[in-house]
């Protein structure tokens, strides 16, 4: 029997404030969002069987992960494994990572693992692009590297957007801006595998009851279908997005050229 993954949407960053906030390079959480983390503490089920925490590198998630599952941590000794394959699916300047070396000396003190972070992690070139299937090549691998691990409750802490890639489950998607999770929001799942370079998450009776009553998973055609409908949908917000950034940048250099002759 293979491992339950408990997937887990980080918390509330400076970046989910405004659209302007997207230019904002690796930003950490808002107060309201280590709140959230707190109350992660008192709703997660079953905490004294997590066996490993496994994050995305961004420092959002990484703060998450930390804070909201601080007791396991603590009282169980294990560290945070931060997963490069579990990052943000876009290039906007709140979804680039930090350096391996500035990650280090900000988390000096703390229980993570970095060990499987490569020099290119936060290049957003070549695996780690921003095309779809670059994410889900990502998220296949990350699945699959899930699948072997021996631990048997995992929790997974990573993004809204890239959560839809590593779950193959788009219902719901344009629930919130770009994803269908809400801040630490959780969901459980089984692992399914037909072959070595596949794997399939399946979420939980009890996971899906606990979140929209006793609707049924949704099966293989059915979760395929409704990604060509929604990918579309998705790119359109990820443009939306960049050109917000653009605009913004432009405004800012056109009011330093003023600036210049005052």
């Amino acid at each position: 029997m293979g491992p339950t993954i408990h997937c887990v949407r980080h918390a509330e960053g400076f970046h989910n404030l405004c659209v302007e906030n997207h230019q904002l390079k690796d930003p950490k959480l808002t107060p309201a969002g280590e709140e959230q983390c707190h109350q992660l503490q008192e709703t997660f089920p079953s905490p004294k069987d997590i066996d490993i925490i496994v994050a995305s590198p961004l420092k959002r998630t990484l703060y998450t992960a930390l804070i909201g599952f601080e007791p396991v941590l603590r009282k169980k000794g294990i560290k945070i494994i931060a997963l490069p394959d579990l990052q943000e699916t876009s290039d906007l300047p709140c979804d680039c990572g930090s350096t391996v070396e500035e990650l280090k000396r900000e988390f000096a003190n703390k229980p993570i693992d970095f060990s499987l972070l490569e020099p290119d992690w936060n290049s957003k070139q070549g695996r780690w692009s921003t095309d779809k299937a670059a994410i889900t090549g990502r998220a296949r691998q990350a699945r699959c590297w899930l699948r072997d691990r021996s631990e048997k409750n995992i929790v997974v802490v990573t993004h809204g957007g890239f959560l839809h890639f590593l779950t193959e489950d788009w219902t719901g998607s344009d629930l919130y801006p770009g994803t269908g999770w809400r801040n630490t929001e959780f969901r459980s799942y089984g692992i399914s595998s037909g072959e070595p370079t596949q794997a399939h998450l399946v979420e939980t009776t009890e996971s899906r009851q606990r979140r929209q009553g006793k609707e049924k998973s949704l099966d293989a055609n059915e979760k395929a279908q409704l990604e060509r409908t929604v990918s579309q949908e998705e790119r359109e917000i990820i443009r939306v997005q960049r050109a917000a950034v653009i605009s913004e940048r432009i405004r800012d250099n056109r009011r330093d050229d003023i600036g210049a002759f005052c």
